[in-house]
């Protein structure tokens, strides 16, 4: 739910407006504000979950996620929707690093891998296919009024989760409460909103002229380094360990893979949409019917992949993006050359091998950058693996568009020409990636089950 909602909502939006009496630029926050509520929730709720319990914030952010999703449903104004779909984001945000650590503090070795294979498989179909169900509901529920069934969807799916997760997910057994540590999450969340706020703005349309924003949040984040280390230094607990990206094996490395694959991955949907509805006219359930063979592939790879990387380590990260590579290279070449009324059947292959290379991304490795992490730090880990994706998505989706729009407006509307060096920009991102995994993985020592071994034995002693 909370992944659909990044991208489902983009489909509505015509209908929002019109059903609300608003321009454009008044439901913009509808989408920018809930993806960057979602980013800035991501390490305080994982700390916050680390600290007080896992269990505790997963209910409280899912109870939280249904009760917004309803208000954004009954939404009687932009303001109210735009409110409600801020305190929505907020919810999510809180939410996605607690499953992370809950795979980390129940499952180990190869259950582990498989159990993030499933959430890669999540991840790769809700990501995807959210054009598809946006397009379904408004179909069904019609133009005026269905984007609020778009909301409503969410409540009986939320309950029940809230149903199952009260009876399954495990209490939190004594130990003594970890510390917060306000002024690091105040420095954070600023940094991660001034690097964010121009990326959004930018994607949705509305101001440009905030990028010195960029220097300010970076600014923020040398500050926020410095005043983990000496918090951590004084004994208390840091909102974030900085010591994980230099001294936990393939954090860093792979944080900052995820980041740079995100920047690939996430852009080019607004890039294909763009292109199959107002390039080629086709409606948006058709555009998202064009691109569910990428969600097909990686949904079925990701579960796959989760069973092979145990055994393949970093490998499997390496096959899977440079099928990407190759998969999106096609897609550009296929999408410059095929005629239009065949361009959606043209790229289902290529499509399909990227979508399989990407299901040997995300999931393995969420696997291999948490694999040393200590259970006790492992929200705030997550956390931080995914705002760094979070942050990769807004700059490729950005980007990417803006990319599209000036090779459009430079080509006289050549809306095939703006499609493929869009998506190759897509496809330099995802090398960029490649290379960074290629580089760990000759650094990396070569038998990934005594690593394995090395960290049940840290782990359990903690």
């Amino acid at each position: 739910m909370s992944l659909l909602d990044v991208s489902i909502v983009s489909v509505a939006l015509p209908s929002i407006q019109h059903g609300l009496g608003t321009t454009p630029a008044g439901v913009q926050w509808v989408v920018s504000g809930y993806a960057l509520a979602f980013g800035l929730a991501l390490v305080p709720a994982g700390r916050l979950g680390d600290a007080i319990g896992r269990r505790t914030m997963f209910l409280c952010a899912l109870g939280g996620f249904v009760l917004f999703s309803a208000l954004a449903g009954l939404a009687p104004t932009t303001e109210v929707l735009v409110v409600a779909r801020l305190l929505q984001g907020v919810s999510a945000g809180a939410l996605a690093p607690q499953n992370s650590a809950l795979i980390q503090q129940l499952f180990r070795g190869a259950e582990r891998g498989r159990a993030f294979g499933f959430f890669g498989a999540t991840v790769g179909i809700s990501t995807a296919v959210g054009p598809v169900v946006g397009g379904v509901i408004l179909a069904v529920a019609g133009e005026d009024e269905g984007w609020r069934w778009i909301f409503y969807v969410n409540v009986p799916i939320g309950v029940v989760a809230l149903v199952l997760a009260a009876r399954l997910l495990p209490r939190r057994r004594g130990g003594r409460r970890g510390h917060l540590d306000p002024v690091g999450a105040a420095l954070l969340g600023v940094g991660v909103l001034a690097l964010m706020l121009p990326l959004v703005l930018a994607e949705s349309g509305g101001l440009t002229d905030l990028w010195w924003l960029f220097a300010v949040g970076a600014a923020l984040l040398v500050v926020f380094v410095r005043w983990e280390r000496q918090y951590a230094a004084r004994g208390c607990s840091p909102l974030l360990d900085i010591g994980l990206f230099s001294s936990t094996p393939g954090y860093g490395t792979g944080a900052l893979l995820g980041m740079v694959y995100f920047v690939g991955f996430s852009g080019i949907w607004l890039v294909f949409a763009l292109f199959f509805q107002t390039g080629l006219g086709y409606t948006p359930l058709q555009s998202g019917l064009a691109v569910t063979p990428f969600a097909l592939g990686s949904a079925v790879a990701a579960v796959v992949g989760g069973r092979l990387v145990e055994r393949w380590g970093r490998r499997l990260t390496v096959t899977g993006l440079s099928l990407v590579v190759t998969g999106l290279a096609v897609t550009a070449v296929v999408l410059r050359l095929a005629p239009p009324h065949v361009a959606g059947w043209a790229v289902a292959p290529a499509l399909l091998v990227a979508g399989v290379g990407g299901g040997w991304v995300i999931s393995p490795n969420t696997t291999l950058t948490l694999r040393h992490v200590p259970v006790s730090m492992a929200g705030a880990a997550g956390g931080a693996l995914q705002t760094g994706q979070r942050i990769g998505a807004a700059i490729g989706t950005a980007a990417l568009a803006g990319v599209f729009y000036s090779v459009l407006s430079a080509s006289d509307r050549d809306f095939r020409v703006a499609v493929s060096v869009a998506l190759g920009g897509a496809v330099v991102a995802v090398a960029v990636a490649l290379v960074v995994a290629v580089v760990e993985l000759r650094n990396r020592p070569r038998c990934p089950a005594a690593q394995e071994g090395a960290e049940h034995v840290v782990s359990d002693a903690g």
